[in-house]
Order: C-alpha cells, then structure tokens, then sequence
C-alpha cells in the first residue's frame, strides 16, 4: 500500500495544546499522510495559531461554529481532500505509537473493506467505571462485521467510531457518505449503509488511540438525549436491527467489576449515572418520535 494515498482529517474546536500534541503524533508515524486537514470551527483559543506556527504543512480550514454538524463537516472536509482512503480523529485522540495508521488501514488490502475502526483506550485520569467501560466496549480482539452479523448483534454490528475510523474512499461515494445534517452517530448510520450494500467493516483492535471522557451527569444526559434523537430520525437507516440489550449488558459487567475492585461510591456513581443516561436517551426517543407524528399531522 502507497504511503502517499492516506488523507488525515481532524475537526476541531478550541483544541489548544492538544491538536499538537495530535499532530506531532501524526507526525512521528511509520506511514507518512499524503497530507493533514485541520478543520477548525472558529475557535476562541490558540488553535488555528498552534497549526499554522508548529505545523505548517497541514492544512488548515475554517468553518463557522453554527455551520458545524458531524456529518456534513465531515462529508465536507472529505470531498476536499485526496486519498483514496481517508482517516477520522477527534483532536482529543491521541495515537498509543507510531503504527497507529499503518494498523488501522492494514485490513484495507481485502477489498471487501470500507471501514477500519480502532481501540480506544483510558487515559491516566479515567475514572475507575469510564476505565472499565472502555474495555468492555473496546475489547482487545480485533473482529469483522458483515451484513449476515445483524440480526445476531443488533445495533452492536454498526458500533463504529469516527474517534479513530478510516474509510475507503470509493466505498463512502458509492453509499452517499455521512448524513448531513446529523448531530451524532454520523459513523453508526454509514456503517449500516456499509453492511446493506455488501462491504465488510473492521474493528482492528491494534490500531490504537488514548481517549476517554469523565462526563458530568448533565452531559451524559444531553449526549444520550441527543443519540435518542438521530437514531430515531434515522431508524429507517439502522433496519430492523435490534437497538436494546447492550446497555444493561455493560451495566451489569461495570457493576460487578467496580464491586470486586472494592469501589463502592464509583458503583453507586456510575448507577446513578446510567439513570442519566437512560432518561435521557428515552426523552430523545420520544420527542422524535412526537416530532414526526406532528409533522404528519401538518
């Protein structure tokens, strides 16, 4: 595989220090990118300054804040881009080493596939029950999913990260490419559309990057809000794959393993947090659901 096929693309806001950190990474990898987009949505910090004086090789565009979305950005940042195959990272992604790319675009060489996903894994100042999530969803096998997958894993069979994702270029045009406009789970709804149409998706386990987050109980409860909305917007997409199971599934193996770690208040913790989450998913299901009765009623 060409060293010079491979397009980087980073969305970023307000970034600071850590899109250099980011892109002194990228910089140090065994597989040179035939370049480095930066999308910046008009940040308030030093960002767009980091970029241009410490990596002045990458390319650096500008959106307005408002014109943001994750798929459109995206889908955007891709048609300007070059590679025959494209990586994703968020700017709070950090490569484990240098063999991050060459990883995560290995399983390109069957043709079957459109979508290599990494591992994402805790940072030192994980909490112990974002810790222990993180390894349940990212586990240290690498797997392959097909069309055939569905109906046995649900929705679990579409779980693809735009974290860390690389994407074969001619697969994503022949799909459509990523919803625009959509608020999340860009990456979910394009590899259902990748399945449908015949492609293989990989989740290659050491293609590896540090990422975690310590969400407040607000944030869990917008975010999963929010993933109620699109994937009911968007249920048309996801087929009849079941979207229930897995949720209680990581609960109960979050419980028992904090338990035997002896942290008590992180179970009761995360329990509560789980609420959060629940209700808040539940509350994003609904008004979708009471958005599109309405319309219809129009």
């Amino acid at each position: 595989m060409s060293v010079n096929n491979v397009s980087v693309i980073i969305p970023t806001l307000n970034a600071g220090t850590m899109i250099d950190d980011l892109l002194s990474a990228l910089e140090r990898q065994t597989i040179t990118p035939a370049e480095i987009i930066v999308v910046d949505s008009s940040s308030d910090d030093d960002t767009q300054a980091i970029v241009r004086a410490k990596h002045p090789e990458v390319r650096l565009l500008m959106i307005d804040r408002k014109d943001f979305n994750h798929g459109g950005t995206r889908d955007y940042v891709l048609r300007k881009s070059s590679g025959e195959f494209v990586c994703f990272l968020t700017q709070d992604a950090l490569p484990k080493d240098n063999e991050f790319l060459a990883r995560i675009l290995r399983p390109f060489s069957d043709e079957h596939v459109a979508l290599v996903y990494g591992r994402q894994l805790p940072r030192a100042d994980a909490r112990p029950a974002e810790r222990i999530v993180r390894g349940y969803t990212y586990r240290p096998q690498s797997r392959t999913f097909t069309q055939s997958d569905v109906k046995r894993l649900g929705i679990n069979a579409f779980r693809a990260s735009d974290v860390c994702a690389a994407y074969r270029r001619s697969a994503y045009l022949e799909v459509g490419g990523f919803e625009n406009p959509v608020l999340t789970n860009e990456d979910m709804f394009i590899a259902a559309r990748f399945l449908r149409a015949g492609w293989t998706i990989v989740y290659e386990a050491d293609a590896q990057v540090i990422h975690s987050h310590n969400f407040t109980f607000k944030q869990q409860f917008n975010r999963n809000y929010i993933q109620g909305v699109e994937i009911t917007k968007h249920a048309d997409i996801l087929g009849n794959a079941k979207l229930t199971g897995e949720g209680f599934s990581m609960l109960t193996y979050t419980m028992k393993e904090l338990l035997k770690e002896g942290e008590i208040m992180e179970a009761a913790r995360f329990f509560t947090e789980c609420i959060f989450r629940y209700t808040g998913n539940r509350k994003g299901v609904l008004d979708a659901k009471r958005a599109v009765r309405k319309g219809a009623g129009r």
